[in-house]
Formats: structure tokens, sequence, C-alpha cells
């Protein structure tokens, strides 16, 4: 798959830029082709791990239909969005990613991955307690990657020149 090329090629972040957005972002949002041929895009957290995305769910549900549907996804953080009036314009910074969404079926990646999402969300937290309560839900967890085929970052114009 040849994916677009950016428009604007002096905005756009380096691979190690978004991979640092990515890290330290704790929400995105996921993009999937719905019902009907709709798009239904949904906000949730995540956590990016060795150049793949990983999220958790319920096992059943619209996302999991979609994904089932057509494993194609994208999914976008904002970084920055400083709106900026007296210049009619925003100061932003953002990623969107493409790639192919999947269901994890391997219990020992399921584990991996839902205790790297919690050390994110709570890395103060114990090893017993986060254990607590990951077992507490561990039944009805559905855990999905996100294997990531090309990904964009862009800023505003603005910040690009803040750095020059």
């Amino acid at each position: 798959m040849m994916f677009r090329e950016m428009r604007r090629k002096r905005q756009a972040l380096t691979e190690a830029e978004c991979v640092g957005i990515l890290k330290r972002n704790t929400a995105g949002t996921l993009a999937v082709s719905g019902d009907d041929g709709y798009p239904y895009a949904v906000p949730l957290s995540y956590v990016y791990d060795g150049g793949v995305l990983y999220f958790h769910c319920a096992k059943s549900g619209h996302k999991l239909d979609a994904i089932n549907n057509n494993d194609k996804v994208s999914f976008c953080v904002i970084d920055q969005d400083h709106v900026v009036p007296e210049e009619y314009t925003t100061y932003f910074r953002s990623v969107i990613i493409f790639g192919r969404a999947s269901v994890i079926n391997q219990d020992d990646e399921i584990r991996d991955e839902i205790e790297k999402l919690a050390i994110k969300y709570h890395p103060d937290d114990n090893k017993e307690n986060r254990d607590f309560f990951i077992n507490k839900e561990y039944a009805a967890l559905c855990m999905v990657k996100i294997e990531i085929e090309h990904m964009t970052g862009k800023e505003a114009i603005e910040l690009v020149k803040q750095r020059i």
C-alpha cells in the first residue's frame, strides 16, 4: 500500500518526535469502518510498545465488530492544540497512524500488554495492587493491537518557525 505523502512537508515531524508524542500522551481517537459504511471514531486509552499500539476493550461491541469486518484502522493523538485567537489559528502538533488491528489471543501477550498499560497510567502503583485490579477484570478483558504500517506527524508552521 502506498500512503499519501504529506503535502506540507516542512511541517512534518520526525519518526522519533512521533514516537515521543505516542509515548507521552494518554488518549487518542481510533477510527474504524463502522456499521453500514459509516466511519466510527472512538476515544480510548492506549500504550505504545515497540512499534505497536495496544488498547483494551470489552469482548464485544461496535469497535470489535468493525475491526473483525475490516482490520484497517487509523489512530490520532493530539499532542498540542493551543488556540491563538488574535492570529485566527491554532499552534497544533499531532500524530496519525495507519495500521491493521487484531485481537490478541495469546495469554502471555495479553498479560504483558495489559501490565504495560497499567504501568503507563499508574506508574507508582505496586505490583501486588496492579495484579489485583488486572485479575479482577481479566476474564472480561480483550486486548487489541495495531501493527503500524504508516505514521505521520505534523505541527503548525508557527511551531516550525520557532525552532529555526
